[in-house]
C-alpha cells in the first residue's frame, strides 16, 4: 500500500470515529463521501473500511453496514488528537473565574471543579482530594455556643476547614476559649499531629479536651484516601444511548457504590505527569470495559496531589475531555501551590 493510500485510510478511520462519537450510529461509506472530500470512489472507501475491519480498528455488523470503532480504532484516534486538544479561550476564562471564587476552601473548590468538568464533557467527572502524607495545624477558633458547649473551627494545611462541636462537664466562657485558641495557634502552628503529640506542654483539663478533639480530627484527615472524592455527572453519562440496557447501568452503579472502587480503578493507571486515556478493555475492571477514562494528577509532586478525571462511554468526545482535564488539572495545581505558599 502506498503512503498516500495509508494516509487516506487513516483519514477514513478518523472520520468514522469522529462521526460515530457525534451520532452513535454506524458510519457508512456513502456518508463519508457525502460529507468529506477524499477524491476517491465509493469502492475505494469500502476497500479501506474492509482493511480497517480486518486489522481490528472497526467492526461492521453486516458486510453492507457502516463501521463502528473498536478499542484499537479509538486508541488511534486519541493518539492523533492528544497534542492538539485545547479548550476555547472563553471556556478557560469562565472556569478560572469559577474556581478563583472558592480557592480559600478545598471542599467547595473541588466540588465546583467536578461539577464544571461534568457539564463541559457531559459525563462523570471525578476529583479526589489533594493528599499529603500528614496534614498540618494552621489555626483554630473556639466559639461559645452556651455555657457547656462550644464550636471548634479548625483550619489545616491546604485550606482544609473542619468544624466540631465540643461539650464540657463544667461551664466555660468565651474568654477562656479565646485564651486556649490563642495558646494553640502560637504553639502548634504549621505542625503535624505527631509533632503536636511530641510537644510536651502543661495543659489544663479544658485544653486537654480541645487538644484531644484536634488530634482526632487531624487523624481522620490523615486517613482520608480515595473515598474523599467529588463525583458529578452520573445522570449525564447514564442518559446516553450506551446505557439503555438496564444491566449495563446497574453494573456501573454497583461498581461506583463499592468502597474503594476508585483506588482500584486509577491507582495503577495515573502514575505519571500529563493526561492519561484508558480505553475499554485497557481497564482492569470488567465493569468498565465499555467505558473510557481520561485522568491526570494535579497538585504539588511529593507534597499534595490529587486526581481529576472523566469517565464516560468509549464514544466520548475525547478532544473535549482531554482538553478539559488538562486545563482544569493545571489550574487546580496553580491553586494548590498558592495555598501551600500561604501556609
Amino acid at each position: 500500500m502506498s503512503k498516500a493510500a495509508y494516509k487516506r485510510r487513516d483519514s477514513v478511520l478518523k472520520i468514522i470515529v469522529s462521526e460515530y462519537i457525534a451520532t452513535a450510529t454506524p458510519v457508512a461509506s456513502e456518508a463519508i463521501l457525502r460529507h468529506h472530500s477524499l477524491g476517491v470512489s465509493p469502492a475505494t472507501i469500502r476497500n479501506d473500511m474492509a482493511s480497517l475491519e480486518e486489522e481490528g480498528y472497526i467492526a461492521r455488523p453486516y458486510t453492507s453496514s457502516g463501521g463502528v470503532p473498536l478499542d484499537k480504532g479509538y486508541r488511534f484516534y486519541v493518539e492523533t488528537i492528544s497534542g492538539h486538544a485545547a479548550l476555547p479561550g472563553e471556556d478557560q476564562k469562565r472556569i478560572r473565574r469559577l474556581l478563583d471564587t472558592a480557592v480559600d476552601e478545598y471542599d467547595t473548590l473541588l466540588k465546583i471543579a467536578a461539577n464544571t468538568m461534568a457539564r463541559l464533557v457531559g459525563n462523570v467527572a471525578i476529583v479526589t482530594f489533594p493528599k499529603s502524607a500528614e496534614c498540618k495545624f494552621k489555626h483554630i477558633e473556639l466559639v461559645e455556643m452556651h455555657q457547656y458547649m462550644a464550636m471548634l473551627v479548625l483550619i489545616l494545611s491546604n485550606a482544609v476547614l473542619r468544624r466540631q462541636t465540643l461539650s464540657f462537664d463544667e461551664s466555660v466562657r468565651q474568654e477562656q476559649l479565646g485564651e486556649v485558641a490563642l495558646k494553640f495557634n502560637r504553639e502548634y502552628a504549621a505542625q503535624t499531629r505527631s509533632q503536636i503529640a511530641g510537644k510536651k506542654l502543661e495543659l489544663t483539663p479544658l485544653e486537654k479536651k480541645v487538644l484531644g478533639t484536634i488530634s482526632d480530627v487531624m487523624a481522620s484527615e490523615d486517613a482520608i484516601e480515595y473515598e474523599s472524592s467529588y463525583l458529578e455527572g452520573l445522570r449525564l453519562m447514564l442518559g446516553q444511548p450506551e446505557f439503555v440496557q438496564r444491566e449495563r447501568m446497574l453494573g456501573i452503579l454497583e461498581l461506583m457504590e463499592a468502597k474503594g472502587w476508585l483506588r482500584n480503578v486509577i491507582d495503577w493507571q495515573v502514575t505519571e505527569e500529563g493526561v492519561k486515556v484508558i480505553i475499554g478493555e485497557e481497564n482492569r475492571e470488567t465493569a468498565l470495559h465499555g467505558l473510557s477514562l481520561v485522568f491526570s494528577n494535579y497538585g504539588i509532586p511529593e507534597q499534595a496531589q490529587g486526581t481529576i478525571g472523566v469517565i464516560g462511554p468509549k464514544r466520548m468526545d475525547y478532544s473535549r475531555a482531554i482538553s478539559a482535564v488538562n486545563y482544569i488539572s493545571g489550574l487546580l495545581s496553580e491553586l494548590v501551590a498558592r495555598v501551600w505558599r500561604n501556609d
